[in-house]
């Protein structure tokens, strides 16, 4: 079988990633940036102390947000501002998720539909898994 007749089999739970860096919302921006960075991740699920999913940040949210990597800000007042601003006030809210069990396919279509780079898994509220384009990349990508 080839690579996509194998993914059109699979589920969500098959390809995600189960060891998922998530925030709390009062967390900062400056630690979230950091953590991207040090991570080289692109997307944090944010959630409460019950592990209940309450939004999601990606790098590109952060970017168009706060006064990350603009050249005309000195790094002092960068940071200054980045210690203030907190995670609930960049993340997106209800984010669209998927269950663990749902088929692949469906998955990349709801990627695809609503032009987001990951999908939180859950179940019920809680956050047990991230889905993200790379992991459809690494899956083409992988040797038979």
């Amino acid at each position: 079988r080839g690579k996509l007749e194998e993914a059109a089999a699979m589920r969500v739970s098959d390809l995600m990633t189960t060891d998922v860096l998530a925030m709390m919302p009062d967390e900062t921006v400056e630690d979230l940036d950091r953590l991207m960075r040090d991570r080289n991740v692109r997307h944090v699920p944010i959630v409460d102390r019950d592990g209940d999913l309450l939004g999601v940040v990606s790098h590109r949210d952060l970017l168009r947000h706060a006064l990350i990597e603009q050249q005309d800000v000195p790094d002092d007042v960068a940071k200054a501002v980045l210690e203030r601003v907190r995670v609930r006030d960049v993340m997106i809210p209800e984010p669209i998720t998927i269950e663990a069990e749902a088929d692949l396919r469906a998955a990349a279509q709801l990627l695809w539909d609503h032009k987001v780079g990951c999908l939180p898994v859950v179940e019920g509220r809680r956050l047990i898994g991230i889905l993200t384009e790379s992991d459809f990349v690494r899956l083409m990508a992988e040797g038979d």
